[in-house]
């Protein structure tokens, strides 16, 4: 059975990033810093060749998609968003600390949610349609290898909800232009929206 081959890849870093503050709906671009962190990324590893790139339409993503897979066809998928952080929009740990509701949302839970924002399950719902949308588009057009630039939260919680072997989202962290390979065969994903996690990119040269 045809197995297609995806790389979930981590932006660069904006200076929202420098600063510790959450970002979510805000299109912050790439630093100058984290350009040069990932043109620097880019001779140290091997990044896979791939066919197509799906990105997030943020801006440091899409910018990062041009950096890492030069030249390559690069499709804005609405769904790939990062999380909506609501009312902690643009504020840092520091800031929010004190606070009751963030205390509340740090402890988790699929329906909890940011005031304003967005809870984890809507999140999920989404980024499975995104998946299914792009694997189905990867068949129809018979591409075998592509990429997908997104946001940390969104490849935690896509590798730990669909991912096999199963991992808490804490337990799966990547660096900006980092991220995981992951296999997908129509079978298993029809059947169980289940892929497999083979390990993490880019490679060393």
């Amino acid at each position: 059975m045809k197995g297609y081959r995806l790389y979930i890849i981590r932006h660069g870093k904006t200076e929202a990033n420098e600063k510790g503050i959450y970002i979510g709906k805000t299109d912050f671009p790439l630093s100058e810093a984290g350009k040069e962190e990932l043109l620097n990324k880019t001779d140290e590893f091997d990044y896979p060749g791939v066919e197509r790139v799906y990105s997030s339409p943020a801006a440091r993503c899409m910018e990062t998609a041009g950096i890492i897979f030069e030249g390559r066809e690069t499709i804005a998928v609405h769904d790939l968003r990062e999380l909506d952080f609501g009312e902690f929009e643009g504020k840092s740990v520091d800031e929010l600390i004190g606070r009751e509701d963030y205390k509340a949302w740090l402890k988790g839970g699929l329906e909890n949610s940011p005031p304003g924002g967005e809870s984890i399950a809507d999140m999920v719902a989404r980024v499975y349609m995104a998946l299914d949308k792009i694997i189905l588009n990867m068949m129809n057009d018979d591409i075998s290898s592509a990429a997908i630039v997104t946001h940390s939260g969104i490849i935690s919680n896509i590798l730990s909800c669909f991912g096999l072997p199963k991992y808490k989202p804490t337990d799966i962290k990547c660096e900006p232009g980092e991220g995981f390979e992951i296999m997908v065969t129509a079978q298993l994903w029809q059947q169980a929206q289940a892929f497999e996690i083979l390990g993490r990119v880019p490679f060393y040269k």
